[in-house]
């Protein structure tokens, strides 16, 4: 590990025990910021001092029962500051794509600190713009989910929903949903076959535009499990850390399913798409790949949220039904069905984005956010509760995370129409250097 490697260490797992995060938990339920520590180095003194485990076990700043002498142990003896500092500065001497994409963790990561204090009552309130920008790379704005809702409508009027009832379309979305309701207890079958499936697709449409020695990795080594009761509607855990007889990774990951959820067949596919393959787990096994084969970093392999790597990452994910498909817009998928399920989750990301610009940047209350969702963005009644309440009104979450969404999805999109796919792909998925929302055109180009 280099220095800069160093200080990302300290700098991500800090802040992440900070926040109450536990990179080495295998379940969503234990981790937060840091999404993966795959590198097999030495845990670092920002997760292994004796007050970080108090951090993690009261869930960190938030946390009701947080001891304020722990804390300032932990503050004076783990210099965060100075971690972070130390990545600026490796990024101004290192310079091109890694340079910037360290400078751009140091600015997000600056930022979470800076929250971190305002929650301790130790800084002043972080302006909710600065919140957003970090994160995006953009100012906040609202969502305008009006073309979309439109589409669902028209998709729902020529499946032959009835959208004059009370309720309108809202009240027929409501109806499909129940008619393709899949139960949560069936997910690992379920989920086993539509990994199939899209890992199929992925390799008719991705794999051929993607390095050979790609082709290779595990796209897809995850397990499904249901988690009853949790804040999140799901969690996608990389683990990364088994290795073969041959000590190759074995890209291993989990994904915890929130088993209140209602959700459609359609919408499932999206989900697989989006949190395996050719999404999240997809892109963390190749971004693994290329850390093992020396081709990336010490910081490819402590992914964080909150970030503009974490942006772009959603974008890809959001966008990972159509790569699979080998399209660039939703209208151009083989069936209207799928269409639908896939507008509703685009809308559901969507209403994150809104709830946080309405939370945070218009200051309302959160029954009148939740009605907004609802009628507006067409998600279910738990998800309006869940994206209003415990992710919206988060601190953390609500300013610069749930804005990501959006913003990479769209983001994303807009180069799959102006490049070709082996221009594009290769560099969003990492394979010309590691990179965030902001400097992916930079990769593409190159």
């Amino acid at each position: 590990m280099d220095q800069a490697g160093r200080y990302v260490a300290d700098g991500v797992l800090g802040i992440d025990t900070l926040w109450g995060g536990d990179v080495m938990c295998p379940s969503g339920t234990g981790r937060f910021i840091a999404d993966s520590w795959f590198s097999n180095e030495p845990l670092p003194a920002a997760y292994t001092h004796p007050a970080a485990e108090h951090l993690r076990r009261c869930g960190g700043v938030t946390g009701k029962s947080l001891d304020p002498e722990i804390v300032e142990e932990y503050l004076r003896e783990v210099d965060l500051p100075r971690a972070i500092a130390g990545i600026h500065q490796e990024a101004a001497s290192i310079g091109g794509l890694r340079g910037a994409y360290l400078d751009g963790l140091a600015s997000c990561l600056e930022t979470m600190w800076d929250l971190a204090m305002e929650v301790l009552g130790k800084g002043d309130p972080v302006p909710y713009a600065r919140s957003v920008e970090a994160s995006t790379g953009k100012p906040p704005e609202p969502s305008r989910p009006e073309a979309k809702r439109q589409q669902v409508a028209e998709l729902l009027g020529r499946a032959g929903y009835d959208l004059s009832q009370t309720g309108g379309v809202l009240q027929a979305v409501d109806t499909w949903r129940r008619e393709r309701f899949i139960p949560m207890a069936s997910v690992r079958g379920l989920g086993a076959a539509v990994i199939a499936h899209f890992d199929n697709l992925s390799a008719k449409n991705l794999i051929p535009c993607l390095p050979k020695e790609l082709a290779r990795i595990p796209r897809a080594n995850i397990d499904f499990l249901p988690i009853k009761d949790a804040w999140f509607s799901g969690s996608m855990n990389y683990m990364g850390r088994a290795r073969n007889l041959d000590d190759t990774p074995q890209y291993e990951a989990t994904y915890e399913i929130n088993a209140s959820l209602q959700m459609s067949y359609p919408e499932f596919e999206q989900l697989v798409s989006h949190e395996v393959v050719p999404g999240h787990v997809t892109t963390f096994a190749y971004l693994q790949s290329m850390y093992a084969r020396g081709k990336a970093g010490f910081e490819a392999t402590v992914l964080t949220m909150n970030t503009r790597a974490a942006t772009l990452f959603e974008g890809i994910a959001n966008n990972a039904i159509l790569i699979a498909h080998g399209v660039t817009e939703v209208g151009q998928l083989p069936d209207e069905d799928l269409q639908i399920g896939v507008l509703l989750a685009l809308l559901q990301d969507d209403a994150k984005n809104q709830s946080s610009y309405l939370t945070w940047g218009e200051l309302r209350p959160q029954p009148e956010v939740a009605a907004t969702l609802r009628r507006d963005f067409l998600v279910t009644e738990e998800r309006a509760d869940k994206l209003s309440g415990a992710w919206g009104r988060h601190p953390l979450l609500g300013r610069m995370y749930l804005p990501a969404y959006r913003s990479g999805t769209e983001r994303i999109a807009e180069l799959r129409r102006a490049y070709p796919a082996d221009r594009v792909l290769p560099a969003i998925y990492g394979c010309n250097g590691l990179v965030d929302i902001e400097t992916v055109e930079q990769a593409v180009k190159s």
